[in-house]
């Protein structure tokens, strides 16, 4: 046992009201979600915006004098996870690590628990060697670990040892389809994807896995097993097993250790079947900061000073899949506060907020975005998002309501921030409503991060920099980076992905610019005013290492 642990007295949000990090009423607040939600205390703190999952985990660390891991690049011994069985682990939220001699180094959430460890010492006649991660971490690498041991081709070949006429709709009930379906998902959850795709070809069913914004082979499958996957899908969606012949649209709740994550399903009809598409929409992944998007120290003190003004409109703008929409929730949790009234409008609602009255548009019923903002409008709102500008309408509502006491939050599809003004205009705003209720267009695009574990400097960088028209003069150092490749990145030399901007804030100094709708003067005051374009916040973030230069020159070009 951990020299430093000691016997729990009190609750962990007693522990933290008692030090100062929370107030009774955030207590109270928190433990309520909690208890809706059915989730963990910490992750209820942090949802919202309370504490973050690291703040709770040195908390606990400094309490009991254990180290922090990061478990999600730590290599684990798979041969140890065999030592602490699988209902111990599960109920003590512990995951072992590896063993020397006779100690087994295992990671808990709260290594005060001594109850849990001692348990896990007469278990397993060994001492036991507590270091800390946060508790959703654990509970989810407890599930991947203790599942390992069941692969695609055990599941396949479970299935295949049916008689072939029982592969069909029917079959998506036996427990082995149930297993391998629930097992791609737990891998794509594992590996940070944002989509999952089910593609049937002449002869197989392929699974593709979109990571970091790249897809990537998962499995191919027999084409017996199409109809019974598809049907598991379906069955899983609440979506007709029997109608193959239209597109339909479903929502699947799955449960991935103690989180709940939500996936929303696309099946479309193709020459060869079905095809299924789960968009993974991880809660978890929305940041509380702008920093951890990629914003700089200077970007983010100028945004969270306008997320706290009274009225106003802040546009996010880039193509799909650039991270608007988490800049967007990113910058809602800035805004919120029990002072304020807080509505957004979205089509669909991806992300379940709290404190947030959140409404999803509907036009089967009439429900789309300039009604439910009329409607919004009437429900004495502070803070308004509207998930996209997309006609001279929605336009016209959301300007006026932030002219009128609102903060408007909203999406367009623009390449650079200041397109975004003529794009309205193009829309039907007039052009002196534009430059009355325009606070600050955030323009951006996501590239790859570089992978930490197999990093590596470029020696020979006058190339790159003549690809970007940068001289190498005497005194100066340009150091670019790049990934070999590992197993902590799955051989891609990338993992995870940050943001890159152009923040365009708007004063006095626009109006005229924007009146004329002039879109190369309204680029140049703003670099005037110290806007750096995308390319050069891409080449600084290169610079310092955070991500390739060929990531940046791919995604701005």
């Amino acid at each position: 046992m951990s020299e430093g642990t000691i016997e729990q007295k009190k609750p962990l949000g007693q522990r933290l009201l008692e030090n100062g990090y929370i107030s009774e009423l955030q207590l109270n607040l928190a433990l309520n979600e909690s208890k809706s939600r059915g989730i963990y205390l910490g992750q209820a703190l942090e949802n919202l915006g309370v504490l973050s999952q690291e703040i709770i985990t040195n908390f606990l660390a400094d309490e009991s004098g254990s180290e922090v891991i990061d478990l999600n690049n730590y290599p684990v011994n798979p041969e140890v996870i065999s030592l602490i069985p699988y209902e111990l682990s599960k109920r003590y939220q512990v995951l072992p690590l590896e063993k020397n001699g006779n100690v087994i180094k295992a990671a808990m959430a709260d290594t005060l628990n001594i109850n849990a460890i001692e348990a896990l010492e007469l278990e397993t006649g060994l001492s036991i060697d507590v270091v800390t991660a946060p508790k959703d971490i654990i509970a989810e690498a407890i599930e991947q670990y203790y599942g390992q041991q069941e692969s695609f081709s055990q599941l396949v070949k479970d299935i295949l040892s049916k008689d072939v006429e029982e592969l069909d709709e029917s079959s998506g009930n036996m427990f082995p389809v149930i297993r391998l379906v629930n097992l791609v998902i737990s891998n794509a959850i594992r590996t940070r994807s944002t989509d999952i795709h089910f593609e049937p070809d002449e002869k197989i069913v392929r699974i593709r896995l979109r990571i970091d914004g790249v897809l990537h082979q998962e499995v191919l499958l027999p084409k017996k097993l199409q109809s019974a996957v598809t049907a598991r899908l379906k069955v899983m969606g609440n979506l007709n097993i029997t109608e193959t012949r239209v597109p339909m649209d479903g929502r699947i709740a799955f449960k991935s250790g103690s989180r709940s994550i939500d996936l929303r399903m696309s099946t479309l009809p193709t020459s060869n079947g079905e095809t299924v598409v789960l968009r993974v929409l991880d809660k978890d992944r929305i940041s509380l900061n702008l920093g951890s998007l990629g914003f700089s120290l200077e970007d983010e003190e100028s945004l969270n000073n306008i997320l706290k003004a009274p009225h106003g409109l802040i546009l996010v703008t880039g193509p799909t899949g650039s991270g608007k929409t988490s800049t967007l929730y990113t910058s809602l949790g800035i805004a919120s506060s029990l002072e304020r009234n807080i509505l957004t409008l979205e089509d669909p609602i991806e992300y379940e907020l709290p404190v947030i009255r959140q409404t999803s548009v509907n036009p089967d019923v009439g429900m789309d975005f300039p009604t439910g903002l009329r409607a919004m409008l009437r429900q004495d709102p502070d803070v308004i998002m509207v998930g996209e500008i997309r006609d001279s309408e929605t336009a016209d509502l959301a300007i006026r309501a932030s002219l009128t006491g609102h903060l408007v939050l909203s999406t367009l599809h623009t390449n650079s921030a200041a397109a975004a003004i003529p794009r309205l205009v193009d829309i039907g705003v007039k052009p002196y409503l534009v430059s009355a209720s325009l606070c600050a267009v955030i323009a951006q695009r996501l590239v790859r991060r570089i992978c930490e574990h197999c990093k590596t400097k470029i020696k020979d960088m006058e190339p790159m920099l003549d690809t970007i028209n940068i001289k190498m003069t005497a005194g100066t150092e340009y150091q670019f980076y790049k990934g070999i490749g590992c197993k902590a990145c799955g051989n891609t030399g990338y993992h995870g992905r940050i943001g890159i901007y152009e923040i365009m804030i708007i004063d006095h100094d626009y109006h005229d610019l924007i009146n004329n709708a002039d879109i190369h003067g309204i680029e140049k005051i703003a670099i005037k005013k110290g806007m750096k374009k995308m390319i050069e916040d891409g080449i600084q973030k290169a610079l310092k290492g955070f991500t390739s230069l060929d990531e940046v020159l791919k995604a701005v070009q």
